[in-house]
């Protein structure tokens, strides 16, 4: 983690000088959308069936389907051993509650050629039912609150979750609305405080409270609040939580809490809710309705899976030659934030306590609600991701060759889709994974320092027409979280539609770049045809952002305005970590650059030393400089441009989903 370390180093020096931070610690073609059915060669494809009103016990025909998804794959499992089609499983429309997660393993795939498939009844047809695969439990059950008028409480046993959804919409934990009250001091154990208020409030050990700042949003929870010496209140946080966030953040950036969430006292807000766990198996749901709510009727689903699908191979045995098509994955929860540990976290990152010696932290991504790991010739085709609790996907551990065409990625509370070699790990090959023609939208619900897609590590990787908008912090994002050479080679980020993007969080990008990207221009990153634009948040952001380390980049034929640089990043000079070997050929640009910042003689928008310095080895060729004021206007009246807008996102016939426009 000293690479880590030092960023966070540079980060609490770059505070001081410039007002913001500029880093923190830190299938071959696209499958078309098509309404044919798998055949499996010239063999028609084997067909199962599931039913929500079937049975397990029958034979999972079309006239007498199974009920459970679970049983439809014991039914694959007897029957791939001696495939001679594809086989296709059809959910009929409805819900299945996933009382478990659905784990594929080597027994589950394709062999000789052919695929396992599963999808909505009627996939691609106009006739196509609605499936979602549900790992949420409803709630029901509910009675006004005695205790707090306009309050109901249900009784939900042993139930553990940190998301809660309400007639289908998330609802928000309970929250003070701002930081600690009073005049606060930070000691080496949290707060004192000159405000008695928090030793009113209830259950002190279900604190959390938040910190944001720049481009990083971290949790830690509080041990305790008690009466301290001086008339002050004694706020102690949880230790280890408090001694990452410490090492990390760096004291001064923990003076004052932005956020302090989740105390039934904080009830207040119309459609928040509060989990009551202090008696053991008894716990209790407290919600306060929103206007129009009748709790006896409106439908309420707590998640209670942290994996609703999985697929694991071993080195040398990947899972293999499965489709997923149509579905709906839904109503997924992820509990690691609520360990001593919080999330401490920079990016889709958190940090725990190194496991050697010498106590070192060690960065863990967050993991994917649906995750294959050691998988190829995966594929996941007009699918939704919604109303989850970690990351959306996840394809990781030496997954090569899957694609991932056409979905919708929404209402998730990290980033939407993550692949390649993941912290901790710092070596692997992942090799022609394609993301393409998706569109993913208001994700990072609840951990905001979180990407729409990020490759962390792969080679040959596609990352195509998929439209990322409406995110707090960045749209998409190219390399590993720390300098790990070799990783990358031969990447294209070609054709992709980026907007409303760092819409909260500071420091990031449309198309966030860094690293080793290859080991010349011939097998190095191309980013080409993408529209990033309609972005001017914040302090510092960059369309095209290439930060520290980057190297070996051609960034051609785009175009990028509205943000406050077009294009730029830190040059890290005194790690060694230059940005170098980056060619702009033929884009459209705006050249922002804002009123903090120095401005070059060439363009961009490029931090100076002592925390950056300058690039090296930039080529500039045939660019076409936009009027900073209204640039929108220009890029429509030039053909080239305009032809780059109209071109960029999902194509027509890869997606079912219809997108928006900035």
């Amino acid at each position: 983690m000293t690479d880590v370390r030092a960023h966070a180093e540079r980060g609490r020096r770059r505070r001081t000088r410039l007002g913001v931070t500029l880093w923190a610690a830190v299938a071959a073609v696209c499958v078309p959308w098509t309404a044919a059915a798998a055949t499996g060669g010239d063999r028609p494809a084997a067909q199962l069936y599931v039913a929500t009103w079937g049975d397990d016990d029958w034979p999972g025909t079309i006239d007498r389907p199974f009920a459970t998804p679970a049983r439809a794959q014991r039914a694959v499992r007897e029957r791939t051993a001696r495939m001679a089609s594809d086989i296709v499983v059809n959910l009929r429309g409805g819900t299945y509650r996933l009382p478990a997660p659905l784990r594929m393993t080597g027994d589950d795939s394709g062999r000789g050629g052919h695929r396992v498939v599963y999808q909505a009844y009627g996939f691609g047809t106009p006739d196509q039912e609605k499936v979602t695969l549900s790992g949420g439990r409803p709630v029901t059950g509910w009675r006004p609150d005695p205790e707090r008028e306009g309050v109901w409480r249900a009784d939900v046993g042993g139930l553990e979750t940190r998301q809660l959804y309400v007639d289908g919409r998330r609802a928000t934990r309970a929250g003070l609305g701002s930081g600690l009250p009073g005049e606060l001091r930070t000691t080496a154990t949290g707060y004192t405080t000159t405000s008695a208020i928090p030793r009113s409030w209830r259950h002190p050990e279900d604190l959390e409270l938040v910190y944001r700042f720049d481009y990083v949003e971290g949790r830690c929870g509080v041990a305790d609040i008690s009466r301290g010496p001086g008339r002050r209140t004694t706020i102690t946080m949880e230790r280890t939580c408090w001694k990452l966030a410490r090492d990390l953040y760096g004291k001064e950036s923990l003076g004052e809490p932005s956020f302090v969430e989740n105390a039934p006292d904080f009830l207040h807000r119309p459609g928040s809710w509060y989990l009551d766990r202090s008696r053991p198996g008894r716990h209790r749901l407290l919600y306060r309705p929103a206007p129009g709510q009748d709790m006896r009727r409106t439908p309420v689903v707590a998640p209670v899976l942290e994996t609703l699908l999985s697929g694991t191979g071993r080195p040398g045995r990947p899972v293999h030659d499965m489709t997923f098509r149509g579905l709906t994955f839904a109503d997924a929860t992820w509990l690691a934030p609520n360990e001593p540990a919080g999330f401490v976290a920079a990016w889709s990152m958190y940090m725990r306590p190194g496991r050697g010696a010498g106590g070192a932290m060690e960065a863990r991504t967050v993991p994917g609600n649906i995750a294959f790991r050691t998988a190829e010739r995966i594929t996941f085709q007009g699918n939704r991701f919604v109303r989850l609790g970690a990351q959306g996907l996840e394809l990781s551990e030496n997954s090569s060759h899957n694609t991932v065409v056409g979905n919708v990625f929404t209402d998730i509370s990290d980033g939407g889709v993550v692949l390649g070699v993941l912290p901790p790990d710092t070596k692997g090959t992942n090799r022609g994974n394609r993301i393409t023609d998706n569109w993913i939208h208001h994700i990072a619900a609840e951990y905001h320092a979180a990407s729409g897609i990020w490759d962390t590590g792969g080679r040959e990787t596609t990352i195509a027409h998929n439209q990322v908008d409406h995110v707090p912090y960045t749209g998409i994002l190219s390399g590993p979280s720390e300098d790990l050479r070799g990783l990358m080679r031969g990447g294209r980020i070609v054709g992709n539609r980026v907007f409303a993007t760092n819409r909260l969080l500071a420091d990031g990008g449309g198309i966030y770049l860094r690293g080793e990207q290859g080991t010349s221009y011939a097998d190095g990153l191309v980013v080409s045809d993408n529209a990033v634009t309609d972005s001017r948040y914040g302090v510092w952001n960059v369309g095209i952002y290439t930060d520290d380390s980057s190297n070996w980049m051609t960034v051609r034929h785009n175009a990028v305005y509205d943000y406050r640089a077009s294009i730029g990043g830190c040059s890290e000079e005194w790690g060694d970590r230059p940005v170098r070997h980056v060619r702009y050929h033929g884009n459209f640009w705006d050249d922002a650059v804002p009123d903090w910042l120095p401005r070059r003689p060439y363009p961009g928008g490029w931090p100076p030393a002592p925390d950056c310095g300058d690039p090296h080895d930039l080529e500039f060729r045939a660019n076409t400089l936009l009027p900073r004021t209204h640039p929108a206007p220009a890029c429509t009246a030039a053909p080239a441009c305009a032809t780059i807008l109209d071109r960029s996102g999902p194509r027509p016939g890869r997606s079912p989903f219809t997108t928006v426009g900035p």
